[in-house]
């Protein structure tokens, strides 16, 4: 069984390119993708378990293979990254990346691979997490208050450009809570919404 498996962690992130690059790989390796599974909009730190991944790993043979994008669409941490490979290899599965090629197999240098693409990728996430913490640290030292400032109110709301259209639909006699509804919000924030924009309509 060859498997394409993808993961995006947001709603910006292009499957599709995951999924172009997959197909290319199988066809480079005269092989044809059976089965797709996504996770979309889940991190790689939620356990295999709880991800559509599990269900490949439960079903694993030897022979079966699964192609994705690069190895941190596995994981986003080291040891699982480490325990995912070590089943695929226990199972004679085999494990190929796109961008980094890699390549999973049962000797040693695959092993060696594992470890090091999985090690260096949390490496780089702590000095990016580092860098970003010391960022903040250097703006708060400065003055800088980070954030909306305490007791401030959201100049943003979902309505915002919708003006018009409510105004027409309280003319319409449109009962305020189905206008709230349809626009996802609460029908207090409706009320105080209109309040501050409109004077020609009493609430």
């Amino acid at each position: 069984m060859i498997y394409g498996y993808i993961r995006v962690s947001t709603d910006k992130q292009d499957c599709e390119n995951q999924r172009t690059g997959i197909q290319a790989k199988a066809t480079e390796m005269g092989v044809k993708i059976d089965k797709y599974i996504m996770d979309s909009g889940i991190s790689g730190t939620v356990e295999p378990n709880n991800r559509a991944l599990g269900g490949i790993l439960r079903k694993l043979k030897s022979g079966d293979i699964i192609i994705c994008s690069e190895i941190s669409r596995l994981g986003r941490k080291l040891f699982m990254i480490m325990r995912i490979l070590e089943h695929c290899m226990k199972c004679g599965a085999y494990v190929y990346t796109v961008k980094d090629g890699y390549e999973l197999g049962d000797n040693i240098q695959s092993k060696v691979l594992a470890f090091a693409f999985g090690i260096s990728a949390e490496i780089e996430r702590d000095l990016i997490s580092l860098r970003t913490r010391e960022a903040l640290a250097h703006r708060r030292e400065c003055g800088v208050i980070l954030g909306r400032h305490w007791g401030s109110k959201n100049k943003h709301h979902k309505i915002d450009g919708h003006e018009t259209q409510i105004i027409s639909m309280i003319t319409q006699g449109i009962p305020k809570t189905k206008i709230a509804k349809k626009f996802k919000i609460s029908p207090p924030t409706l009320y105080a919404f209109l309040k501050q924009n409109t004077k020609t309509f009493l609430l």
